[in-house]
């Protein structure tokens, strides 16, 4: 027998009382909500389109408001439809919280595949410590780790994406996240790059530079040079001291621009944890920038969808444990 429930709504003094309602009304309006596409949202859920639709009618007939009307930018809440959408997702969170299973997550047991994005700067500083625990405690897992590019938010928010690890600009207020680590900057260049023989701040200024950043997830757009606020730490700490760097460069892949850095006329200015991935390389040297850069923060970040499911909390844990220690070990001299 299908089980009914009683819901109670309530915002800013009005009251909807939905009586025996079918739970899957409110997972087909949350569904709407987010892709705000009929044909998209019953995708999503696998139904039909005119399921979907029946759906709607139904949610229109419930809350006596069109939920979704069209426009030209297509389906667009209506205010009532936007009041709604953070307690039906409060309301689903919790349930789902509630129909989760009470045993514990055994990792030496489980089989399955986690997927991950991680800008390589993440993929080559943390996530081979992780690996290297995950073959010891929990063999059969598997990740699938993704690109910054290869994620929008939506994905992530749709727990189609576990975790995502990266520096984050900004975030949406619903996602869960933590503090991994800060990480200070060094300079890569050649060992016969000239400005070597006076690494002073005049002489960074005057060399040509390696740009490279990603930050937060999907697809990027061109770089403008003159956009000082989206290029990042090393070029706002330039800026607060009213200088420019010459860029001749732009890449969003640090592996490529430490490569770059071996070419005798090119300094590349990165994540200390990065470039210490190049310190038994001949053909770069290691230096301290010529300027104080402020510290970035590399953060972990999922959808509240997952907050509480048993395999993602284990994940998330070994993930945040293993930051800690390689954070420590960074920390002792």
């Amino acid at each position: 027998m299908r089980r009914k429930i009683v819901i109670h709504i309530v915002n800013a003094g009005w009251l909807v009382k939905v009586n025996r309602i079918d739970l899957n009304l409110l997972v087909y309006l949350d569904a709407l909500l987010r892709e705000r596409n009929v044909t998209q949202a019953a995708n999503q859920l696998n139904l039909s389109q005119p399921a979907m639709s029946n759906g709607l009618r139904r949610l229109r007939e419930l809350f006596n408001d069109p939920l979704l009307v069209r426009t030209s930018e297509g389906m667009t809440p209506t205010e009532r439809a936007l009041e709604l959408e953070p307690m039906v997702r409060e309301v689903l969170g919790k349930i789902d919280q509630a129909v989760q299973p009470r045993g514990d997550f055994e990792p030496a047991e489980a089989h399955r595949v986690f997927r991950i994005m991680a800008s390589d700067y993440a993929e080559s500083t943390l996530l081979p410590s992780v690996l290297g625990k995950l073959r010891t405690q929990a063999p059969g897992l598997t990740l699938d780790i993704m690109t910054p590019s290869d994620v929008s938010f939506l994905d992530v928010e749709r727990g189609k994406v576990d975790m995502v690890i990266n520096r984050f600009d900004s975030m949406p207020q619903s996602f869960h996240q933590i503090h991994l680590w800060n990480d200070s900057f060094t300079c890569v260049l050649s060992p016969n790059n000239p400005v070597l023989k006076d690494f002073t701040l005049e002489n960074y200024l005057k060399a040509n530079h390696v740009w490279v950043s990603k930050t937060g997830m999907g697809v990027g757009v061109g770089v403008d040079p003159d956009d000082v606020q989206r290029l990042g730490w090393v070029d706002l700490a330039l800026n607060k001291l009213g200088k420019k760097r010459q860029i001749r460069v732009f890449t969003r892949h640090y592996q490529a621009a430490m490569t770059l850095a071996e070419q005798n006329d090119l300094i590349v200015t990165l994540p200390t944890r990065a470039a210490q991935l190049k310190l038994k390389n001949p053909r770069v040297v290691l230096r301290e920038p010529p300027l104080e850069i402020p510290p970035l923060e590399l953060k972990m970040a999922w959808s509240p969808l997952l907050q509480h499911n048993p395999g993602n909390k284990w994940l998330r844990k070994l993930i945040a444990d293993t930051a800690r220690e390689l954070d420590g070990l960074e920390a002792t001299p």
